[in-house]
């Protein structure tokens, strides 16, 4: 496969942190660029790193140009938005959206979004309902090449302590026999993999890559 590169947002998360060392490690990545709005800890000869404002179009453009595919892992949590709503969507959807159209722009290849199981934009659950949004928002723009991602509770070691979310990461995997595929914990290491996968594959349209296909792909 020819050498490509590829730019990264959100390297910092769970599945971003975990993406950046599976792309480290394929042969095929020539170069990848991390567009982040604080320092990074990766340093590798195959990264670049652009600390950006997510709110300048021109930086955020400069970070996607001449990449084949972009990623966002980029989202938030109700208690780091101290449940302010109207940030939560300025993060993720504000930011999410103004990437894509910069992809669309720098005419990128194709563009992956980590989403969420359940995302509806008709849904009365606001995390729900603004996953459902962002999706709907980024499929308008008729990409040569988008898939989103729909994750289930995510399981691996975060870089911040989540109480919430570390007991549920305990107890469901237990019980999660009880659940269907689309619903069932899912290891951080998998989705990277699917998105690794699809970014070589790069279907042409709109793509939904829901929680049951990335658990097939182990």
């Amino acid at each position: 496969m020819k050498d490509k590169q590829v730019t990264l947002f959100g390297a910092s998360g769970l599945i971003g942190g975990v993406l950046i060392k599976q792309l480290l490690e394929d042969p095929s990545i020539s170069k990848i660029k991390i567009a982040s709005r604080g320092p990074i800890k990766f340093v590798h000869e195959k990264i670049i790193f652009f600390q950006i404002s997510f709110s300048d179009q021109k930086e955020l453009e400069k970070s996607v140009a001449d990449s084949v595919v972009v990623f966002s892992t980029i989202g938030s949590t109700k208690a780091k938005v101290n449940g302010d709503k109207n940030a939560y969507r300025r993060i993720d959807f504000d930011i999410n959206l103004s990437i894509a159209k910069s992809c669309l722009k720098m005419k990128v290849n194709q563009f992956q979004l980590v989403s969420s199981g359940g995302a509806d934009a008709s849904s009365k659950n606001f995390y729900l309902k603004l996953k459902g949004e962002i999706e709907v928002a980024v499929f308008d723009l008729k990409l040569p090449s988008a898939v989103i991602l729909r994750p289930s509770l995510l399981l691996g070691k975060r870089n911040e302590f989540r109480f919430g979310e570390k007991i549920a990461q305990i107890l469901m995997p237990l019980f999660s026999f009880l659940f269907s595929d689309n619903y069932k914990p899912i290891k951080a290491t998998s989705v990277a993999k699917s998105m690794l996968k699809y970014s070589k594959i790069k279907p042409l349209g709109n793509h939904v890559i829901y929680n049951k296909e990335m658990i097939k792909d182990l």
